[in-house]
């Protein structure tokens, strides 16, 4: 899974980094040496870098006192902050003595991560937290990520944020009960549309068998967040070749008028399709062998206690579609208003076929619903 951290902007990593040096240089030094400053500052400032950097070094050439080095130091840490070279800016501002904490912006902007960590551990606190947390995410060392999320969050609360970066990288890193228990912990607090399509859309781009990814744009529709026109149609493709015509004609009903050769040949499958499936879901419902394609035949026609009968005739069986029957199963109970029915049947759902994700998920949703 790609899931995406949302780290913060960099900026706010380098404001500390760059405040202090945004004055002129102090009276101490030679009018030499402080004209060139002051030209430095004042062409950083309009944006001129090119003049800034010319002007550091007209500073450098003529500092000769420890004072002067330092200011030309300072003012050089500026100056490379200002134009994006902060390798430069890193290195001017050590030379100068700069604290950890605004060292480690600089080096993690450079991409020099290693070094970031190590001073923002020994600056501390929640900004230099989060810095080291990010860190260790570019590098794409997921569990130290982990660990850094866990250290940030158990300091300063469980926000959002922290908690939304932290479940993917424990997703990234494997810890699939951790991700889940983080995902609740998130929808718990916010189980806004915004939150799950944070989460579902994430979880689309792993690879997963077709009725894991059906389950999941189900999920998606559920939550308001069925709402691209690839997703769309996505959804109505995999919905057909499951026997569920219905839900796909009415997900592509949400895109308006047909505009496009697949716009029409997804609707017209599902206006056939839609006309079929509700004679046949009888038929198919009595046999284990097409117990599965009667429960969708079922379900897509709004009739879910009678998929949710069908469903079970293919658990009953043993088959190899139990788990799939399992998690149709929880979906149309919870869309027949059996909460409980719902949860026993996504809870049944095994690691083994690739579906227990997603009817994680459902699970999820299953209980924020009920709020």
């Amino acid at each position: 899974m790609q899931m995406s951290a949302r780290l913060l902007p960099a900026r706010l990593l380098l404001a500390a980094a760059t405040l202090a040096l945004a004055q002129p240089a102090a009276a101490a030094v030679s009018p030499a040496v402080g004209k060139a400053l002051q030209a430095a500052a004042k062409a950083a400032g309009a944006g001129n870098n090119a003049a800034a950097i010319a002007a550091i070094n007209q500073a450098k050439g003529a500092a000769s006192t420890s004072e002067e080095k330092l200011k030309t130091a300072q003012m050089a840490g500026y100056v490379f902050t200002r134009a994006g070279r902060y390798a430069d800016a890193a290195r001017e501002l050590e030379s100068a003595g700069a604290p950890a904490g605004q060292l480690a912006p600089l080096y993690y902007r450079a991409g020099q991560y290693d070094k970031a960590i190590a001073l923002a551990r020994s600056a501390g606190g929640e900004q230099n937290q989060i810095l080291v947390a990010q860190a260790y995410t570019r590098q794409g060392k997921h569990a130290q990520a982990v660990a850094a999320y866990n250290a940030l969050i158990k300091s300063n609360g469980a926000k959002p944020l922290y908690l939304e970066n932290l479940a993917g990288a424990q997703f990234k890193a494997g810890d699939k009960k951790g991700y889940m228990a983080t995902t609740t912990r998130l929808v718990k607090i916010d189980g806004s549309p915004a939150r799950w399509k944070t989460l579902l859309t994430d979880m689309q781009g792993t690879n997963m068998r077709s009725e894991a990814k059906l389950a999941l744009l189900h999920l998606m529709n559920a939550t308001g967040n069925l709402t691209r026109k690839e997703d769309v149609h996505e959804f109505a493709k995999l919905a057909l070749i499951a026997g569920q015509a219905a839900p796909a004609k009415d997900a592509l009903a949400k895109l308006g008028p047909a505009t496009d050769v697949m716009d029409k040949k997804l609707e017209e499958a599902a206006n056939k399709g839609a006309a079929r499936e509700g004679a046949e879901a009888a038929k198919l419902s009595a046999s284990p062998a097409t117990a599965v394609k009667g429960g969708n035949a079922w379900y897509g026609v709004g009739q879910y206690a009678k998929a949710v009968a069908a469903y079970d005739v293919a658990i009953k069986a043993a088959g190899k579609d139990v788990d799939q029957a399992q998690l149709f199963k929880g979906i149309a109970a919870l869309k027949g208003g059996n909460a409980a029915a719902a949860n026993a049947a996504f809870a049944a759902v095994t690691d083994k076929s690739g579906l227990k994700d997603v009817a994680n998920l459902w699970a999820l949703y299953a209980s924020s619903a009920r709020r």
